[in-house]
């Protein structure tokens, strides 16, 4: 632009000089008019390119004014997207200790308790061999020793401790009930729960027994009162239910099933007082 001024200047300055100096022909005088008329058309347009070059620059500056506020603000954003990962990442880190150290107390409690329970089985085992070996003598008279659930059940059939119809135990039923307490009164730590069992025939003509209800307790209180008062096991140990003909193990209505669902149950469990002070 200033090349194209200062070339004008220079053009006029050399034609006030010619003129100045020589007359010049008509033919050289329009040449230079026509010269001079074109540097007039490229300084107009020079001048137009140059408002239209200064107007892209404003829009270029505040297009970059725009993207520099956008950057600003993204900038802004990223720090407050870092802080807050940085905080969850921090949250995270603690609460999974947390856990850690959660599970770690879960899987030393399930350690203790499987333990006691390793404890119970083996005692309950060996309670199992113990009377198994004391009782002998009794099986072949229906007395049975097993384990279920983790407690072991000696089922005695009627005919073993009683006549029929009567809750008064017999000398063969006090004999086997004799040996049976040898063995718990060396085993303080069991818990004892007498269950009478009957069958489903109606009781008749039996006095002061109602019904298989009335007899299936009674017989239950009568071990009960042998195994505390005669063999010295302490009470607090011992339990007395009646299930009356509600428990059958026999579901066939035939002589024989009657015979066994006609029973006494004594079931003997290992104290779980370490495993109920885990759980509480």
């Amino acid at each position: 632009m200033m090349k194209l001024k200062s070339s004008l200047l220079i053009f006029v300055g050399v034609l006030l000089f010619m003129s100045s100096c020589v007359v010049l022909s008509k033919k050289k005088y329009e040449t230079l008019l026509t010269q001079r008329d074109s540097l007039n058309v490229g300084w107009d347009e020079a001048k137009v390119k140059v408002q239209s070059l200064e107007e892209e620059k404003e829009t270029l500056k505040a297009d970059t004014a725009s993207l520099n506020a956008k950057i600003l603000g993204l900038n802004k954003q990223l720090e407050a997207l870092n802080a807050n990962y940085d905080a969850l990442r921090s949250n995270s880190s603690s609460e999974i200790n947390q856990l850690s150290g959660d599970l770690k107390k879960r899987e030393a409690r399930l350690q203790e308790v499987e333990e006691i329970l390793k404890k119970r089985d083996a005692a309950t085992n060996a309670l199992k061999e113990k009377l198994q070996k004391a009782l002998l003598g009794f099986q072949e008279s229906g007395l049975t020793v097993e384990i279920k659930n983790g407690k072991v059940y000696v089922s005695l059939t009627d005919k073993l401790l009683f006549d029929t119809g009567s809750i008064v135990i017999d000398d063969k039923g006090k004999q086997a009930l004799r040996e049976l307490a040898k063995v718990l009164n060396t085993q303080p730590e069991i818990n004892i729960a007498v269950e009478g069992h009957t069958d489903n025939q109606k009781v008749g003509n039996l006095g002061q027994i109602k019904d298989n209800w009335d007899l299936s307790v009674l017989r239950a209180t009568s071990v009960v009162r042998y195994l505390t008062d005669t063999e010295k096991i302490d009470p607090v140990r011992v339990t007395a239910t009646g299930k009356g003909q509600y428990q059958p193990i026999e579901v066939l209505n035939t002589p024989e099933a009657r015979s066994r669902n006609r029973r006494i149950e004594i079931v003997l469990s290992p104290k779980l007082d370490e495993l109920y002070n885990l759980i509480k």
